[in-house]
């Protein structure tokens, strides 16, 4: 018998970084996304033998552990350990015995949510193993609170919620770590229409996201007036898109990514580069009309839009930077799991 799950990656199309604590405990945040059909994928193998053996293929990483009702975090593999931890302490109180296997589709630090989406995933798969009373809420937020209590990774909220829920989803963020998610009903020729004009394409460098949503974290703490006044027009910004969607205002939509790009690099340092500056302006002089770093910025992915044919001119015009465009489609699933017998 082997466990399997998969869980989307996400594009944040609007208000990302108004998810961020404690922006969103205090104000309310704002944040429109949308899944891809790129994946966070997990198998588990159940066994006998009083083993724990974690293999993070993508990462190249494996270990053989001794069967214990806590794995210690030393700094490697520490989502799959994480994880455990709290399936054991949260449901089983008892150790198991299992082989782990997880892949995600694209580079660590890409900036599409990846170890949140991991995190859902790993979540997903014990839940189909041991049949846990968890629905799509229930994963979401303690995906969540695996990352950001248990193991301290620096970060927002809405990444968990993408993964589980998977679609068009605009969420809001209030106090107290209450999360409305509403699903969008998008036309299909809108959606066709968004996938030729959007192009998400590889920097070639990934980033450590932590360091700048610590720096987002401590600004909004500080009550930093440019920070603070950013995160407000990205929330604006949120529903503006929502609005653009709904009502197939597409050929506004450029103009709403730059719109956020321009604020959400008031937020923190780090969030741009020269680099960045570089080719987001050869893509604008290519035909794009708007785009964003994907996630907390400083590298990764980059979200361009190139509405009507643009999208030929601005591969053409970023070839020369050795980057790499991945093909995609948007997908309506969240996290799925299944068993192979």
């Amino acid at each position: 018998m082997i466990i399997r799950s998969k869980a989307p990656l996400r594009i944040g199309l609007a208000g990302g970084g108004t998810d961020v604590s404690p922006y969103s405990d205090l104000y309310g945040g704002k944040v429109l996304n949308a899944t891809v059909n790129l994946y966070a994928r997990v198998s588990i193998e159940p066994l006998n033998n009083g083993k724990i053996i974690l293999n993070s293929v993508d990462m190249g990483e494996i270990q053989e552990l001794d069967s214990a009702a806590e794995l210690e975090l030393d700094g490697h593999l520490e989502i799959l350990k994480g994880v455990y931890n709290r399936i054991v302490k949260d449901f089983v109180h008892k150790p198991l015995s299992f082989r782990l296997t997880t892949f995600v589709d694209v580079p660590k630090g890409s900036g599409l949510g990846s170890s949140s989406t991991i995190t859902v995933a790993i979540l997903g798969a014990f839940s189909e193993w041991l049949n846990l009373p968890l629905g799509e809420y229930d994963i979401a937020h303690l995906a969540y609170e695996i990352e950001r209590l248990d193991l301290k990774m620096a970060g927002g909220k809405q990444d968990q919620y993408a993964a589980t829920f998977g679609g068009f989803n605009f969420m809001e963020f209030e106090a107290n770590d209450k999360v409305i998610v509403n699903p969008l009903r998008i036309k299909s020729d809108y959606l066709n229409e968004l996938e030729n004009n959007i192009l998400i394409y590889y920097t070639g460098t990934s980033r450590l996201s932590g360091q700048i949503i610590e720096k987002q974290a401590e600004n909004f703490s500080n009550k930093s007036e440019n920070a603070l006044e950013a995160a407000h027009r990205l929330k604006e910004q949120a529903m503006m898109m929502k609005e653009a969607l709904l009502m197939g205002k597409l050929h506004k939509i450029g103009d709403i990514l730059d719109f956020g790009w321009q604020h959400k690099k008031q937020t923190a340092g780090g969030i741009s580069n020269p680099i960045i500056d570089e080719l987001y302006e050869v893509a604008k002089k290519a035909g794009a009309s708007g785009g964003k770093i994907s996630g907390a910025g400083g590298g990764g992915f980059m979200m361009i839009y190139a509405p009507g044919t643009a999208r030929y001119t601005v591969i053409k015009a970023l070839e020369p930077f050795g980057g790499l465009f991945y093909p995609f489609d948007f997908t309506a699933e969240g996290l799925t799991t299944w068993t192979a017998k």
